[in-house]
Parts: C-alpha cells; structure tokens; sequence
C-alpha cells in the first residue's frame, strides 16, 4: 500500500502492515501512543533513527536552515554597521555661494598683511576700477599665485574668482539680513551660551570681553546668525567657542559696518562685513572667513581657516545650516536646515559593538557546529 510522505510529499512510499489509521495518522498528524505506533512502521521503511539516510535527509534540512540564518545575520551586521559608521547626507544651496566659500579672506579695496600669517584658503580682493592690491602676501594682477603663507588655496588679486565672489557676497549679505532681527541681546556677549538662532547684538564698546559660547544642541545643521547693526568688536584675550554640532553647521557674522577683532582674540565663523575687518596682533579664526564688501581687510600675524577641526572638519567652514531655495516668484528665500542628530562618538557605543560581535561570533559558532562531520541524526553533537 502506497501513501504520501507528509515530510517529503512529492515521493510515495509503501508501508507495510499500516492500518486505515495509522495511514491517516501519517498524513494530519499524531500524537501521543500513536506517534509511536507509526514511529514503529517507519522505521520497517526508512530504517533506524540515526541510519544514513535520515541523516543525510536530515543534514540537508539543518543545511538549508544555516544558508537562511547565515545571509541573514550577514545582512544585519553590514546594516547595523553602515548605520553607526555612515553621517547623515545633507543637500542644500549654502548662503555663501561656491567662489565665495573657497576665499578665507577678501577684501574690496585692499588686502594688507604683516607677516607672518597662516591661511587656509584663498586670499583676494576685487572692486570695480580699484587698484586691486595686496600686501604682504605674493600677488600678480589679474593672476593667482601662491604665497608660502597660504595653504589650500591662492592670492587672488583682481582675478575674475576674486570679482565672482565679491558679487556672492553682496548676496550673501542680503540673504542674511532677510532673516530678520530675531532675538535681542545684550551688547557684550560674554558669559553667554546660545542655542541655534538669529540675534541682534547692539553697538558697544565691546561685544566680547570675555567667553561665548554657541550651544548647537546635538544638531549637527544648526544655525546661528548674528545680526550687527553697527560694528562687531572684541576685547583682547576674548574667546568663541562652539559645542553640540557637527559638520552641515553655520555661524555668521553679519556686520553692518566694521569689525575689528582685538590681541589674542580666539574667534569662530564667518565675518560679512559691509566695510572693513581688521584683526590685530595674533587673533585668530580657524573654523570661518573674514569676508569685506566695500572696504579693506588688515591682518597681523594672524591664523584664519576655512576648514574646520573635529567634528566641524566638513562644514566647510561653518558655512552651513542655511539653505537657499528659489521662490515660484523668482525670489530668494533663506530657511534653516532640517535637524540632523550628531553623532554620539567617532567610535560606536561599547554595549553596539558588543551586540554586533555577539552576533557575528554566533554566526561563526553556528556555522562550525552545522558542519557535515558534525551532524548526527539532524542535530548538532
């Protein structure tokens, strides 16, 4: 008497001696003393419990069961990596404008320098039938050269990059002013700590005597914009510092007049500056731009940079957290990134990685104990 196998029904087996019963037994499922009985019939066809073909039989099912779970706990691992180890992308159209963003310092009218500084990025000036000059650093009119002061960049003197950015900043600048007041401050920053946002900080004989510092608050796109109306002025010895943030960050610095940043000054973000900027003896921006519209930028001895450190060392020079979009109208419109977390750690959390050793260590065991040599009647010894 031939019936189906319910483990392997596309084959047909003859059982003998089985009953009406048992055969229905083989085909819905038993339990208790009958499982024994076709057990017993079983055995008469496939033989003993641990016989070569059962375990071949049975080695095949627990090797299909591995190639599952293997591409699975593969899948997970390279995910759950990619995830810790990949930072969040982030599109958008900065407020400074590509030639712009590549001038650490530009002036309108003159560059003056007293060596010797450190720049990162290039140096230029332009304006329209001015005498284009540059002291202090190497330069050719109408033509980039390079100056052992300058890293990353050249000395633009009235080159067409120096006039296409020149152009960018008047837009800039403008984009800026677009945002509004927003919150009122007190004239000396100092012993402040400020979250992402728009401020407008008065005219004083100091807007700095002391320590600043902008909070990013975990948003590696946050934005803070200085609106001042007047001039941007800093006592010696003052410092700026930034926390919480990461690389799509921007801090702007948008001057109505002059700024002048005094001795030893340790500042951080983008000077726009509608007339001149000077910084004295040995002040320094290593994470922003000293950017003059219609007027002059002085240096001293002094270290600026567009290329950040640390976790800002893709912000381009906290050039970020703003974008520009074009209206249906034609207009431009300045708004702020959406929020972006920071990461935690440039090195995954102890209990991640523990948790992703564990699995790809299961996965090595799990591998080994399902060898062929291993299997005995479908279970591992």
């Amino acid at each position: 008497m031939y019936v189906k196998d319910p483990y392997r029904p596309e084959q047909e087996h003859e059982y003998e001696g089985l009953t009406l019963a048992c055969m229905k037994q083989i085909q819905y499922g038993v339990s208790g003393n009958g499982r024994g009985i076709v057990r017993g019939q079983l055995t008469r066809v496939y033989g003993s419990r641990g016989s070569k073909n059962n375990s071949r039989y049975k080695e095949k099912l627990m090797r299909n069961l591995f190639n599952g779970m293997s591409k699975f706990l593969t899948l997970f691992a390279v995910t759950a990596l990619a995830a810790l180890l990949c930072a969040p992308l982030v599109s958008a159209t900065t407020i400074l404008g590509s030639d712009l963003a590549s001038f650490t310092v530009l002036g309108a009218t003159t560059v003056t320098n007293v060596p010797t500084s450190t720049i990162v990025g290039n140096v230029g000036v332009w304006s329209s039938g001015g005498a284009n000059a540059i002291t202090g650093f190497n330069s050719s009119p109408g033509v980039a050269v390079s100056d052992p002061q300058v890293t990353g960049g050249e000395v633009h003197a009235g080159t067409a990059v120096a006039a296409s950015a020149q152009n960018q900043l008047t837009t800039a600048i403008t984009n800026l002013g677009s945002l509004g007041a927003g919150i009122l401050l007190p004239a000396d920053l100092a012993g402040l700590t400020l979250a992402p946002g728009v401020y407008t900080v008065p005219a004083g004989t100091t807007n700095l005597s002391g320590v600043l510092t902008l909070n990013g608050l975990g948003n590696a796109n946050s934005a803070l914009v200085f609106q001042m109306p007047s001039t941007l002025i800093t006592s010696p010895d003052s410092v700026v510092s930034i926390i919480n943030t990461g690389s799509g960050a921007g801090v702007y610095w948008n001057v109505g007049s002059s700024a002048t940043l005094d001795v030893n000054t340790t500042f951080i973000g983008n000077i726009l500056a509608l007339t001149s900027i000077t910084m004295n003896t040995t002040a320094t921006d290593l994470c922003g731009r000293a950017l003059a519209s219609t007027g002059a930028v002085t240096l001293d001895q002094n270290s600026l940079s567009g290329i950040c450190p640390g976790l800002l060392a893709d912000s381009s020079g906290v050039s970020g957290g703003l974008d520009v979009i074009t209206t249906p109208g034609g207009a431009p419109q300045v708004g702020f990134l959406p929020y972006a977390p920071v990461p935690a750690a440039s090195v995954p959390e102890p209990s991640i990685m523990l948790l992703l050793g564990s699995g790809l260590a299961g996965l090595v065991v799990f591998r080994k104990r399902f060898t062929k040599d291993e299997l005995v009647n479908g279970r591992p010894v």
